[in-house]
């Protein structure tokens, strides 16, 4: 009940009984297949103390699927990091692991600076 609540825009009360309320529309991206993707994979120093993290940007698709992509490449590399803003971030300097790892999974993959 209380997420019904939350999806609501322009909130007025009144007296008409046939108001309804305007609900905002989810949009749902659908996620692409693995062979029309392509991802570009870099390494990340900035605003991070010095420390490197693998960077995998550019997948389109919904939140859910990309963050099992991050979870499967976290695991595959045995290291932590963490999926937001449409991101992957590996902790490391594991750039090309993973892109094996995605060409296995018949992703396009792109090497991103240097």
């Amino acid at each position: 009940m209380a997420k019904q609540k939350k999806e609501r825009i322009n909130v007025v009360y009144s007296t008409n009984p046939n108001y309804q309320y305007e609900e905002e529309q989810g949009d749902v991206q659908e996620t692409l297949p693995n062979n029309q993707q392509v991802l570009y994979v870099s390494i990340d120093k900035k605003q991070r103390a010095g420390k490197e993290v693998t960077l995998i940007e550019g997948f389109v698709g919904n939140e859910d699927d990309l963050k099992e992509l991050g979870k499967v490449l976290k695991s595959k590399c045995g290291v932590g990091g963490t999926v937001k803003d449409g991101e992957i971030l590996i902790q490391g300097n594991f750039r090309d692991k993973i892109i094996e790892i995605l060409q296995k999974e018949k992703f396009g993959v792109k090497r991103k600076g240097g």
